[in-house]
This record gives C-alpha cells, sequence and structure tokens, in this order.
C-alpha cells in the first residue's frame, strides 16, 4: 500500500477515537465518519477508473462517461426502496444491505475489468450506484442520532469532514491497486480493494446504536407530500441541493476525460486534480459551522451559487493544468456551500413522521437531475468541445439567483 492510503486511514480512525472521546457527540456520529468515506469511496473511484476504463473498453470514447452516469441514475433509482428499507428494517439493518450491494458491483466491476468487457463493467457499476442510495442516507441518520437539534450543523460539518478522506481513500486505491490482478487494461485489483474497504464499512455499522426519532403527539398524522413540497422552505432546499449536485456532477465527470483524453495530462495530474476536487468539497466543513453562524444559510447559499460562476470563469481561461486544479477546487467548495445549506433547510420542511418519504423525494430529485448531467458530461465534451460544454452552465446558475431572491423576499415577509 502506498504510504498516502496508510496515513490518510490511520487519520481517519485517529480523528474518531478523539472526537469521540473529547466531544458530546454519541458514539454513532464518529462510527459514520469512518464509515461514510468507505462507502463514498465508490463513486470517487468509479469517477476516476470507471470513466478512464470505459474509455478504453467501450466501443467509442464518447461512452466513456456511462459507467459514471448509469452510476448516478442507479442512485437515483435506488431512493425510494432505500427509503422503504430504513423505515422498515432501521438506519442499521438498510445500511448494511446497501453495502452489502456494493461489495457485489466492486466485485462485478473487477471481473468486467479483467475481461475487458464494458457491458460487465456497466452492470458492476449499477450495483454501485444503487449501493449509493444507501450511504446517502447515512447524513440523516447522523441527525435522528442527536438529542438536540443544536447540534445538526456541527455533526452534518463532521460528517462531511469525514468524508473528505473519499478524496484520498477512493483515487489512491484506484491507482495503487491498479495492477494487483494482471488485465490488459488494468484497474482489476482496484475494485478488489474497493470491495475490502466496503466490507470494513459494514463493520462499522454493525456497531451503531439503534437511530429512532421521537414522534411528538401532533406528528402522528403526516400531512399529503402535494401539501409539503409546495413550501417555499421545501422548494429551495430541493433547488439548492439539485443545483449543487447537477453543476458538480456535470463538470467533475468530463474534466478527466478532457484533461487525459483531450490535452494529453497524464494520469497522475489528473488524479490530483480530481482528489483536490473532492478535499474542496469537504474541506470547508471544518469552518461551516461557524460560516453559518456568520452568514446564515440564505447567504451561504448565494455565496456557493457565486463560487460556481467563479469555476466558470477559470474553466474558461485555458487547458493547462493550474486551470482545471483551480475550477475544480471551485467547483468543490461551491458544492459544499450549496448543499450543507440544502441539507440543513430540509429539516425544516417535515414533521418528524414525514421524514422518509420527505428525504426520499429530495434525495430522487437531487440524484436524477445528477444523473442527466453526468450523463450529458461525456456527449458535450466529445462533441461541442470543453469550453461549449461549460457555457451551457450559465442559466442554471441564473435561475438559482432568482430562486434565492425569490426565497429571501418570502422569508423577509414571513419574519415580519
Amino acid at each position: 500500500m502506498t504510504i498516502t492510503f496508510v496515513i490518510s486511514f490511520a487519520l481517519l480512525v485517529l480523528i474518531s477515537l478523539v472526537g469521540y472521546r473529547v466531544s458530546q457527540l454519541p458514539k454513532n456520529v464518529w462510527l459514520l465518519f469512518i464509515a461514510q468515506p468507505l462507502g463514498v469511496s465508490s463513486a470517487s473511484m468509479v469517477v476516476l477508473a470507471g470513466g478512464l476504463l470505459g474509455g478504453k473498453i467501450a466501443s467509442s470514447t464518447e461512452y466513456a462517461t456511462i459507467p459514471v452516469a448509469l452510476m448516478i441514475s442507479m442512485t437515483a433509482a435506488g431512493v425510494f426502496p432505500a427509503a422503504f428499507i430504513m423505515k422498515k428494517f432501521g438506519r442499521r439493518i438498510g445500511t448494511i444491505m446497501g453495502l452489502s450491494c456494493a461489495v457485489v458491483g466492486a466485485l462485478i466491476s473487477s471481473y468486467a475489468a479483467a475481461k475487458s468487457s464494458f457491458l460487465t463493467l456497466l452492470v458492476g457499476t449499477a450495483f454501485l450506484g444503487f449501493s449509493m442510495a444507501f450511504v446517502a442516507q447515512m447524513r440523516f441518520a447522523v441527525i435522528e442520532s442527536l438529542k438536540n437539534p443544536k447540534d445538526n450543523p456541527k455533526a452534518i460539518s463532521i460528517l462531511m469532514i469525514g468524508s473528505m478522506f473519499a478524496a484520498v481513500l477512493g483515487p489512491e486505491m484506484a491507482v495503487m491497486a491498479k495492477d494487483w490482478i494482471i488485465s490488459e487494461h488494468g484497474y482489476a485489483g482496484s475494485f478488489v480493494g474497493l470491495a475490502v474497504m466496503l466490507l470494513v464499512s459494514i463493520a462499522l455499522i454493525t456497531c451503531l446504536d439503534p437511530i429512532g426519532v421521537k414522534v411528538q403527539k401532533n406528528d402522528q398524522v403526516p400531512r399529503p407530500l402535494t401539501e409539503i413540497i409546495k413550501q417555499p422552505i421545501f422548494i429551495i432546499a430541493v433547488t439548492a441541493g439539485t443545483v449543487a449536485y447537477g453543476v458538480m456532477s456535470y463538470v467533475m465527470t468530463a474534466s478527466p476525460l478532457s484533461m487525459h483524453h483531450l490535452h494529453g495530462h497524464d494520469l497522475e495530474s489528473t488524479k490530483w486534480v480530481i482528489q483536490s476536487h473532492i478535499i474542496a468539497m469537504y474541506l470547508p466543513s471544518l469552518f461551516s459551522a461557524l460560516l453559518i453562524k456568520i452568514f446564515g444559510l440564505r447567504k451561504l447559499m448565494a455565496i456557493g451559487t457565486s463560487i460556481y460562476l467563479a469555476m466558470i470563469i477559470v474553466a474558461l481561461m485555458g487547458h493547462e493544468f493550474m486551470h482545471y486544479w483551480m475550477a475544480m477546487v471551485l467547483l468543490g467548495v461551491g458544492w459544499n456551500f450549496l448543499f450543507t445549506s440544502g441539507t440543513l433547510l430540509l429539516p425544516e420542511s417535515y414533521r418528524s413522521s414525514e421524514r422518509f418519504k420527505v428525504q426520499a423525494t429530495n434525495d430522487f430529485t437531487i440524484f436524477f437531475i445528477q444523473a442527466l448531467g453526468s450523463l450529458s458530461a461525456g456527449w458535450v465534451l466529445f462533441n461541442h468541445g470543453w469550453e461549449w460544454m461549460i457555457q451551457i452552465i450559465v442559466p442554471l446558475l441564473l435561475f438559482m439567483f432568482i430562486i434565492l431572491y425569490w426565497f429571501f423576499r418570502v422569508r423577509s415577509i414571513s419574519d415580519a
């Protein structure tokens, strides 16, 4: 194993142990702090290894992003089944079932890499994508493990900081285990390494304390979903998450292909850009609780959208390593501000008895748009080029600003 991988995993465990000792947050927060990045590594590995491997074994390079797009599409398809299973069997059993599905997907993907079978790779990434719907529910499990809602920003920040390690663990495993199993194009060993990480995550989840939410008497009768989704607070929460994930997935999926296939940057440089991007997605969580206290959720969403606009400007400046690196770092920071704000706003839109259907509706909307962005990225890139691909994001960001302006006015009126 490379020293980077070993140090990252050791640091992840150490932070969890120290945090559990010195903080007043429950054990579940720190178990999920370790377990989530191991699960999220499925996504970061598929983005790097799946895209590059797909470009080699697919019949056309235009199909290189299909494994990533299929993974995200299956995440969207798995949202409602995941919510149903979580509701019926609980967070712990449901998460174990989802991660077990990921282990199967990783092993199938390894076989696909060994046999250079693109269709088999799609089957494997479909399993990995379906499991991500369960992994995404971990953020709600953290919130539901807390006794005091005032701890929500702190706990979500801790969980997202843990996910930062997925930026290292997934791509590092993809590169260092690439040739563990001999194959024509490599990466067969990468997916076996991923399966091992997923098994460790399952072992951690088995140690979770039971998670439950006390239902108040006035929460016994859930409202119709149509009534809930008409609330301004729900609309802005879902819009923030959708724009955050849609733009991020669209640009992130195309970036390694643009760098490596179209503009000749080597694999190490491409890996570093992807890792930097994922680190930038989660590193701001060290300060997000403070930023929320200073600016509030609404202003933080506006800042995140503005950072996305800055990303577009940098991405259009050129194709050198620093252009890609800076654009992807800005993409990560903008995602963090928008997605964190949307996640923390969403619980304000539902009662405890409504949480599963509202969470599922929110995640399905986000991952469906994310899948469209990822699926279109390769086609747009190879047919129209990087510049045109980036420019068409601008109308979506203008729409986000309009929604924010409307939300500011609605909140100002309601607060008066």
